[in-house]
């Protein structure tokens, strides 16, 4: 079965179940291509965690996984329903040689995926993916009988991560001031985030934790916050806290109804980080970044640089300059001085207790950072060499020019979708709609042409 570069992206292998690549034959053999590339690099039989989030797929690919990895001769622990970030420091705690989460993230219950870790809990390197990807073309070729691997499952796991979420705080820290809606998108975290909160002392209402195995991301989670918004409204809470399906990216919801991304909550924490004098070095955002946040964390001297989209490219600019904060407006939100990958628990964490020593609420915390207005354009593209027709480049400098340094134009290619991305930013909302649209205008121009 041929494996093609454009499924092992930044974020693991992903796509609709039954189709494509998605299917339990193709997990199996991607269990087993994980583990004998694992193998070849140690000395002693590897130990793989799994975990998954609550798609009814998760238990067909979690066996498949299984039985590749044992064919591969490392013995597979089985951890059960287990946000992304959970089974990163679980790769770590249990000197495991290697972690793999099954989850779409933040996709509909009919996608899956496969996401991958090394032994330091963090996204396997382009060497490691080549040569699993070089294994999937070969014959599967199962070890020799005593070199089998040996399934096991660990029923402390949940536990494990829910104290080390709360140990992210300082010891003794008491959040009993706050009431706090929580939506788990009936994903992973259903039933270990209102257990941080509630052990740190909040008061916790709760939607989104109640999975059947289709309802994931289903009108609630991070990219659906309008359930959020309303229960908040409902309970008369402090704030809101939304995760994904596999809780590695959040957004929140102060306590005027008002929607928090993660350009925003890296703010708070910055800000926060600053003040205490324990800001180390700069933040790394995106492209995608809003140019608001850029201007307040220059306002306060704090470096920022942006990567593509993608947190894998977030985490190396921050490892490459020693810098321990960075994220991107999705919500994913990395403080690498806690955790080796985006952890919405932690992150929401950050900003709870940044209000709790400030003594504000989330609505005036937020304050300090004015968004631009930013408009969003998906255009059809048949060609990447069509971005670099005169026309388009024209269009392109003509908005740039006028908006000189209060706004931004960006052009990206889908790396999913056969379409150009073509985001216009700037501190009039009328002028950045038109300056996107005749900018789109332009690319469909010439895709016509051609």
């Amino acid at each position: 079965m041929e494996m093609s570069r454009q499924y092992f992206g930044t974020d693991g292998v992903r796509g609709r179940v039954g189709e494509g690549c998605i299917t339990a034959e193709f997990v199996l053999r991607l269990g087993w291509a994980f583990g004998a590339t694992i193998r070849e690099g140690v000395s002693h039989r590897p130990k793989i965690v799994i975990g998954k989030d609550t798609r009814l797929s998760g238990y067909m690919f979690e066996t498949a996984l299984e039985a590749g990895l044992i064919a591969a001769g490392c013995d597979p622990v089985m951890l059960g329903p287990m946000p992304t970030p959970a089974i990163a420091y679980l790769t770590r705690t249990f000197s495991a040689d290697g972690g793999i989460v099954i989850s779409a993230s933040h996709n509909p219950y009919h996608d899956n995926g496969i996401k991958f870790f090394d032994a330091n809990g963090t996204k396997l390197p382009d060497a490691v993916e080549v040569a699993i990807e070089a294994r999937l073309n070969q014959p599967l070729a199962t070890v020799d009988g005593p070199l089998l691997g040996r399934a096991s499952r660990v029923n402390d796991a949940a536990g494990r991560y829910i104290e080390f979420c709360k140990h992210t705080l300082r010891l003794g820290t008491d959040l009993s001031r706050f009431h706090i809606v929580l939506d788990c998108a009936h994903g992973a975290a259903y039933q270990i985030a209102p257990k941080v909160f509630r052990e740190l002392g909040a008061k916790v209402t709760t939607i989104g934790v109640e999975p059947d195995g289709l309802n994931i991301n289903d009108g609630v989670g991070s990219t659906a916050p309008g359930a959020l918004i309303q229960k908040v409204s409902e309970v008369g809470a402090d704030l809101g806290i939304a995760l994904d399906g596999d809780a590695d990216r959040v957004v929140m919801v102060d306590e005027t109804g008002a929607t928090l991304d993660g350009d925003e909550i890296l703010y708070l924490i910055a800000r926060t980080r600053h003040e205490r004098g324990r800001m180390e070095g700069g933040v790394v955002g995106t492209l995608m970044t809003n140019l608001g946040l850029e201007h307040a964390l220059d306002a306060m001297q704090i470096p920022f640089v942006r990567t593509q989209v993608g947190d894998r490219y977030v985490i190396e600019a921050m490892e490459a300059r020693g810098w321990t904060l960075g994220g991107e407006t999705s919500g994913h939100i990395i403080c690498s001085d806690l955790t080796s990958t985006g952890d919405g628990v932690v992150a929401a964490l950050q900003v709870v207790n940044a209000l709790l020593s400030s003594g504000v609420a989330l609505s005036v915390a937020r304050k300090g950072m004015t968004k631009y207005p930013q408009v969003l354009v998906n255009v059809p593209l048949v060609d990447r060499a069509h971005l670099m027709h005169p026309e388009v480049v024209q269009a392109v400098a003509a908005t740039e020019q006028l908006l000189g340094q209060s706004g931004r134009v960006v052009l990206r290619p889908s790396g999913t979708e056969p379409v150009v991305r073509v985001m216009v930013e700037g501190r009039d909302a009328s002028e950045v709609q038109a300056a996107a649209h005749r900018i789109a205008e332009a690319v469909e121009k010439v895709a016509v042409i051609a």
